[in-house]
């Protein structure tokens, strides 16, 4: 999913990027990575495998900075692959941070490699930095309009080209990014609780299609050079990924999964049960409002390590089996005896699952009833969210019985897709559930090793 944040016009824009990286981490974990661009000494860049760290401020420096935290969809998890990219062209330079997932970059990158060019890196956001370099556009943001013309997929970006801050978002508007204001500073991030922790005002969000460019002079200016799509926003901002505290798409992420709990409650209630509890941290709210609308007690029956990220976002699947196992404990005290409601926001590969609701019942409950405040998950993503396969998707291989044994838990309920597409701001249109209900509004990527060989297919 990846964090990006940008500052253009402080003369401590990288500090700001710095500290409203923080804010994103929960949007990646693998790498981070801040590029600032000083009028005197040019352009700089700093990146790192893992969590946001210290940064050397001796040589990062400027009033221009654009930062990302790195969850990869495409390319491998290894330096070389960390964002913000930095290139220097017979243009200038060229800095980039990409949110999202490009579903033609296969198609983009062999047309680029047959007309001479040399890729360092495996990931899909390079396409974009060498149609940057070819562009025979002057104007900063009219390169980026040139660039982006044909590319198709999830983009939310932010671009320096020379000392212009460049912001653009997809035609379907599939992840998020907002503008914001601090002082004359115009900033960019992907949720609002990062303009938040440096005490910008959140002016608007970047709308589908739309490039913003922040010029050295703090003038801002706005085109829509790419064709409107039908809006496609990805549902799952408001399920999972965006912290509870941000608002995403034009409404708050914690009252919209307040809503999914509610929705949830009338939808699969356990009458038995004597208490509910959360997967925390993203299932909170969800069950907050499962408890609300159900008259049952909310506990704290599940701890979680806050030291340790996040178990879907990790790259692998050996590394999700290990975070489960130092990430959370039960609470004995609450659990023995009692006949318990488990709320989660979603069950994607089923192995967290499994493993949470054993620990619930080592911790003595007499009854686990699973609920769920999404839907089956049963299709890829091919928009920035790490399910490449049907085959690891528990929910299009079992049947729900089959998924209630496999999981250990007496019941098993799931949001209706009709529940959680009216629950979320906005809703129920204009939001991509793809995954949920394979209504996939591009074709699928196609293998680039098939590409090289003549077969499109």
């Amino acid at each position: 999913m990846c964090g990006i944040f940008g500052v253009g016009g402080h003369p401590d824009a990288v500090t700001l990027t710095h500290l409203g990286l923080y804010s994103l981490q929960h949007r990646g974990q693998e790498s981070f990575g801040i590029v600032g661009v000083d009028e005197q000494k040019g352009p700089h860049a700093v990146r790192s495998m893992g969590l946001v760290g210290e940064i050397s401020r001796e040589h990062l420096t400027g009033t221009v900075a654009i930062g990302h935290t790195r969850y990869s969809t495409a390319g491998s998890s290894t330096l070389e692959n960390a964002q913000p990219v930095l290139v220097r062209s017979r243009g200038g330079h060229i800095a980039l941070a990409h949110n999202g997932n490009l579903v033609n970059a296969a198609e983009l990158r062999v047309e680029l490699e047959n007309g001479g060019s040399i890729f360092a890196s495996t990931m899909d956001s390079e396409v974009i930095v060498h149609r940057l370099a070819r562009s025979p556009a002057s104007a900063p943001a009219e390169r980026l309009a040139d660039a982006l013309q044909g590319v198709d997929g999830a983009y939310s970006l932010l671009v320096v080209l020379g000392d212009t801050l460049l912001a653009a978002r997809d035609p379907r508007g599939w992840r998020p990014l907002v503008m914001g204001r601090l002082g004359d500073a115009v900033l960019f991030a992907s949720e609002t609780c990062a303009l938040d922790i440096v005490g910008a005002t959140t002016e608007r969000e970047v709308e589908a299609g739309e490039v913003v460019a922040v010029h050295p002079d703090g003038s801002v200016t706005s085109s829509f050079p790419l064709e409107r799509r039908e809006l496609r926003r990805c549902v799952f901002e408001h399920v999972y990924f965006a912290r509870p505290d941000s608002h995403v798409f034009g409404g708050s992420v914690d009252r919209a999964r307040r809503a999914l709990g509610r929705r949830l409650a009338r939808e699969c209630p356990a009458p038995s049960a004597d208490l509910v509890f959360s997967v925390p941290d993203s299932s909170n709210a969800a069950a907050l409002g499962y408890a609300e609308a159900s008259g049952l007690s909310y506990e704290f029956a599940l701890i979680r390590n806050h030291y340790v990220g996040r178990t879907f976002i990790q790259p692998t699947q050996a590394g999700r089996d290990a975070k489960v196992k130092v990430k959370y404990n039960a609470v004995r005290e609450v659990l023995e005896g009692k006949r318990v409601v488990m709320v989660d926001d979603s069950i994607v590969r089923g192995t967290t699952t499994r493993g949470l609701v054993a620990l619930v019942r080592a911790a003595g409950a007499r009854e686990v009833h699973m609920r769920v405040s999404s839907a089956p998950i049963t299709g890829p993503c091919y928009y920035g969210i790490d399910t490449p396969t049907r085959d690891e998707l528990i929910a299009a291989q079992l049947s729900l019985p089959a998924i209630a044994e496999h999981l250990g838990v007496d019941s098993l309920g799931y949001l209706s897709l009709e529940g959680m597409l009216e629950s979320v701001p906005g809703g129920p249109e204009g939001f991509c559930h793809a995954c949920f209900s394979g209504d996939y509004p591009t074709p699928p990527p196609v293998d680039p090793d098939k590409l090289r060989h003549g077969c499109g297919c």
